[in-house]
């Protein structure tokens, strides 16, 4: 009786094993079939690759990628990177990504396009605007300047510039050329739009307004000045 007692124990713990040993094995095929089994490829560097070389097909090579998100800014397939130019050391094996490659949509991940220009402005009496600010929204230019002199300075101010791209907000305060401390954009301008900031920027005052993004009107950028509000000139434009 003992002896069939521990044949039916053996028996029983035979087919546990078994089946602990099979539920092990499906979980591990699984686990391993799905971080190998996604067809996704990631872009990597062939060889070292220094800043001014232009990519070429021989310069790359893909390796799988086990997840079906790649890293931020990476490339999936070499025909998405070839004809671009280096703009930052790549190592070989590493990944090739956007803010290392600098293309005619963007100069190496700082986001400006060729024929474009990024200028810093400081920005004077926006706070409540510079607290909105994020990079890619719209601003439109406003340059205050002050003509005359003791009690005859008459403010006048005039929209300079419409619908800029925001790239970067630097909130600290820095000093400007007119000895101002006042927190810093950097806006995405034409040539020259660019000299009309740099000149606003160092000879004014330059407040910001925020557009809807979506919003590529244009309108009359006369002067305005306080005394013709005051007068009740300055009409709606």
């Amino acid at each position: 009786m003992k002896k069939n007692n521990l044949v039916k124990l053996v028996g029983v713990a035979l087919v546990v094993a078994i089946v602990a040993t099979g539920i092990f094995y499906g979980l591990f095929v699984n686990r391993l079939s799905s971080s190998t089994g996604t067809g996704k490829t990631l872009v990597v560097a062939a060889k070292p690759l220094k800043p001014g070389t232009v990519v070429a097909l021989a310069d790359l090579k893909t390796i799988p990628w086990p997840t079906d998100q790649l890293p931020k800014g990476a490339y999936e397939t070499p025909d998405q990177v070839t004809g671009n130019t280096v703009f930052d050391a790549i190592g070989q094996d590493e990944p090739v990504l956007a803010t290392r490659l600098a293309s005619a949509q963007s100069g190496g991940g700082s986001g400006v396009p060729t024929g474009m220009r990024a200028v810093s402005i400081h920005v004077t009496d926006s706070t409540g605007v510079m607290a909105l600010l994020r990079g890619g929204q719209k601003v439109d230019v406003q340059v205050v300047t002050g003509r005359g002199s003791g009690k005859d300075v008459e403010t006048e101010v005039r929209t300079a510039l419409e619908g800029l791209a925001v790239l970067t907000v630097t909130p600290q305060p820095e000093q400007s050329s007119q000895g101002h401390t006042l927190p810093v954009v950097t806006l995405l301008a034409k040539p020259a739009e660019a000299d009309i900031l740099a000149l606003a920027d160092s000879g004014a005052r330059v407040r910001l307004t925020l557009r809807n993004p979506l919003d590529d009107a244009t309108r009359n950028r006369s002067v305005v000045t306080l005394g013709s509000v005051m007068r009740g000139g300055a009409e709606n434009r």
